[in-house]
């Protein structure tokens, strides 16, 4: 027996490892819609809330607005909607169909953009006060009747239950 020879590893017959599957991408949120029962009211709100939405877009059975940072917000009739969903039913008054929730630049703006929707016929919801998760907050309601919250980091202590 020769003890000086190299010993030599003989290759399995198994095939090597398969590379790990790519994971599909994630998708981006793109567009945040919405039907609404009134175009002309809808997009009136949201021009109180500063969204740039195009002049005369009122007549509109569509309409688009890009914000800043490229997410996009829709507004279709509900006349549109049905023309391709015809079985849709209008979900009941008070239910939440989408959450929005704009930031403000501070707590001031909160009260200032929710005197300025109220002042203007728009139901608030939640009048502004300063939560106990460190914001000021408020909610209003759009003429559909979704609530659309009002924050901005609270400057002062939080807690203060809010007043309706």
């Amino acid at each position: 027996m020769d003890t000086n020879r190299p010993t030599t590893q003989h290759p399995t017959n198994r095939p090597a490892p398969a590379p790990a599957p790519t994971p599909p991408p994630v998708p981006v949120l793109d567009v945040i819609g919405l039907v609404t029962a009134d175009m002309a009211a809808s997009l009136a709100f949201y021009r109180l809330l500063g969204l740039d939405v195009p002049a005369g877009a009122e007549d509109a059975p569509h309409v688009e607005v890009t914000l800043p940072g490229g997410l996009r917000v829709l507004w279709d009739t509900e006349d549109v909607v049905r023309s391709f969903d015809p079985d849709r039913v209008r979900p009941a008054a008070g239910g939440d169909r989408v959450a929005l929730a704009f930031r403000c630049a501070d707590p001031g703006r909160v009260d200032a953009v929710y005197e300025t929707l109220t002042a203007a016929g728009h139901r608030g919801h939640l009048k502004p006060w300063d939560a106990v998760w460190g914001q000021r907050y408020a909610v209003v309601l759009d003429p559909d009747g979704t609530g659309v919250s009002l924050y901005a980091d609270a400057a002062g202590p939080a807690g203060t239950a809010p007043a309706t």
